[in-house]
């Protein structure tokens, strides 16, 4: 299926979802997440989630870091590049939703793309070949270009994966995990 009507497709399943529910699924994976090769690392980078669209909640996620002792980086939209900048999540972070209600830090510590070790990364729907779809605005595949060649790339979904994004681009960046409530898919080579 294309990348079109796999949006389309996956926007209408996820607004099917009550707030129970998504709570239920978001802990889900966050208990998923702990069976991953993952929390040897130092900065992880954590989207904050949309409540409007439905997001993965990631506040589970967010209490998992902490506790682990890990630091967490958020990303700001930065429309005009259509980049993300990285702050460091400190206990002076004041958080506040912007224009398309995204809530992001204000400002903070800038963190530099190459200190990211793993990067918690919001999809739609994702494939068995760890290609993702997202809004189609290309924040996260400029920030994944950006990024170190060995940062580690996990995305998590309510659903599980469609068996393939027919219109893939040869600069896309697959993920290395997905993680879903029931599911973890690894995509790792080697």
């Amino acid at each position: 299926m294309k990348k079109k009507f796999l949006r389309a497709k996956y926007k209408k399943l996820r607004l099917g979802l009550s707030k129970e529910t998504i709570e239920d699924l978001s802990l889900q994976i966050a208990n998923q997440l702990l069976t991953l090769p993952i929390w040897n690392y130092d900065f992880y980078h954590l989207f904050l989630s949309i409540a409007e669209q439905k997001e993965v909640e990631t506040e589970p996620i967010l209490h998992i870091l902490q506790g682990k002792d890990k630091n967490v980086v958020l990303p700001k939209t930065d429309v005009p590049t259509n980049k993300l900048i990285n702050y460091l999540l400190t206990d002076t972070t004041v958080i506040k939703r912007n224009r398309w209600n995204i809530p992001e830090p204000l400002d903070g510590i800038e963190i530099n793309v190459d200190k990211i070790d793993v990067v918690f990364i919001p999809l739609l729907a994702f494939d068995k070949s760890g290609h993702r779809v997202g809004y189609g605005k290309g924040f996260y595949d400029k920030f994944l270009a950006a990024c170190k060649e060995d940062v580690v790339k996990v995305g998590l979904s309510f659903f599980e994966s469609e068996i393939e994004i027919e219109d893939t681009y040869q600069s896309d960046i697959p993920l290395d995990y997905c993680v879903t409530p029931e599911n973890t898919y690894s995509f790792k080579k080697g």
